[in-house]
């Protein structure tokens, strides 16, 4: 059903809804650049809980779809507009305040991941997810995918620093779950069900953050492989034994596409590249640094440096963050975040190779290998037919291999648009059916996110 979002404009702030063409072309797609994107009627960008809420009661009144969006980087299409939707951005609610003595960050989904990192340091404390676009994500959007990060191996995702959510639900009341206690076992366990949800069952409005003591100095280990196979089991050789701060893959293609862009000296000739670091204070920490450089040679390592050099460090870091915008110069992309039980990552990325083989297409693999959470990133040239046709076919056999593999279609990223198709070959018709139901308690006239997931 379409309705005139001109009664909604009445109802908000002067300028809040915004109907022009040029700009809602721009929020039709998130950087999964869904090409089914539909055409939203208008976009609403609230600074405030009471504007998420007028604008839910408008939609539900007049039954029309709202796609909530953050930053717009979502990978799985998960704010992609459908046609006769309101977009409802959450840009502009951007405020935080950080508690010191309950170590916590109270926060609006629109303030950037790098923006509560930088806050949390001011007050000499510290957020540890960092999904690898932690410079231009928003926690809002973090919070609905449980996004993970380099350092989760360690560290954990989104879901283990959520202590409370405030969130407008599909008939446009406000509830308030958790809060800055770091234990709460009143009711059922609410706030885990909203981390995740990909929109589907109520709009967040604030995030309550756990925050940490600041990191401590972390010491970097690079081994250079000859191939991705001797790179996999490295990456067990460590992870069998101990659990780094950060543990990152690299495959040829993206060593490359990295050293094309930010020339810093890079290894051409390499099969494989993992990072890996330790934070384990005094004596611990170079215990950790020797188990992982032995591990790497015992492995077939060619060449294995550590480095105490903060700078040396993150220039490493570095590139491995720049590894899928330096792959997408290579052509257009199909970006997977497949994920399997530590054992069969081998199996997994051995497979992948296999299946671009096959569809003779080219799939660079990156990944936060100390947690199993691969990044097969296809490349193709869209005005080829017949090589997009191979791509598409090759992202879902990816999927297929990784559900073979009691893995999941999705570690961060979220199931979205473009992975819904798979979704019940993971979970199975039980549980297909239990989220069906939720889905319909919370939201029974499929007014969020329509599409998404389900």
């Amino acid at each position: 059903m379409s309705a005139d979002p001109s009664s909604l404009a009445a109802t908000l702030p002067d300028g809040m809804v915004i109907t022009d063409p040029d700009i809602l072309a721009g929020y039709r797609q998130d950087r999964a650049a869904d090409p089914d994107a539909g055409t939203p009627v208008a976009l609403v960008r609230p600074t405030s809980t009471a504007e998420v809420q007028e604008t839910v009661r408008w939609c539900a009144s007049n039954r029309v779809p709202i796609i909530t969006r953050g930053a717009g980087t979502s990978l799985s299409g998960g704010a992609t507009a459908v046609d006769g939707a309101i977009m409802l951005s959450t840009e502009k609610m951007r405020d935080i305040v950080i508690d010191r003595p309950t170590r916590t960050a109270i926060v609006q989904p629109g303030i950037l991941n790098a923006e509560v990192k930088a806050a949390a340091a001011a007050a000499g404390l510290w957020y540890p997810p960092d999904p690898s676009s932690f410079e231009i994500c928003s926690i809002g959007g973090n919070v609905a995918t449980n996004a993970g990060g380099l350092c989760c191996v360690k560290y954990g995702v989104t879901t283990d620093y959520v202590l409370g959510l405030e969130v407008v639900l599909a008939d446009g009341r406000a509830v308030r779950i958790g809060g800055r206690q770091l234990k709460d076992s009143a009711g059922l366990p609410l706030t885990k069900l909203f981390v995740g949800s990909e929109g589907l069952l109520g709009i967040i409005t604030e995030v309550t953050l756990r925050l940490l003591p600041p990191q401590d100095r972390a010491c970097t280990v690079v081994g250079i492989f000859p191939s991705v196979h001797e790179a996999s089991r490295a990456v067990l050789a460590v992870t069998a034994q101990i659990r780094p701060a950060m543990l990152e893959f690299m495959d040829s293609v993206s060593i490359n596409a990295v050293e094309d862009m930010l020339r810093m000296g890079l290894d051409r000739e390499a099969g494989a590249l993992l990072v890996a670091q330790s934070d384990a204070p005094g004596a611990a920490g170079a215990a950790e640094v020797e188990l992982i450089r032995r591990a790497f040679e015992d492995c077939g390592a060619g060449e294995v440096f550590a480095t105490d050099d903060p700078a040396e460090g993150e220039a490493f870091t570095a590139a491995r963050r720049a590894a899928i915008p330096a792959v997408e110069r290579l052509g257009s992309l199909l970006l997977e975040d497949v994920g399997v039980p530590l054992p069969s990552l081998p199996d997994l990325i051995g497979g992948v190779e296999k299946i671009a083989a096959v569809n003779r297409v080219m799939i660079s693999v990156i990944a936060h290998a100390g947690d199993g959470n691969t990044h097969p990133l296809i490349v193709f040239d869209p005005d080829d037919a017949d090589e997009a046709e191979r791509a598409q076919r090759a992202f879902g056999e990816v999927m297929d291999l990784a559900i073979e593999l009691d893995g999941t279609i999705t570690g961060e990223h979220g199931v979205g648009r473009l992975k819904k198709g798979w979704l019940p070959d993971q979970l199975g018709p039980d549980v297909m059916e239990l989220t069906t139901r939720i889905k319909n308690a919370l939201d029974p006239d499929g007014i969020l996110n329509p599409g998404v997931v389900l």
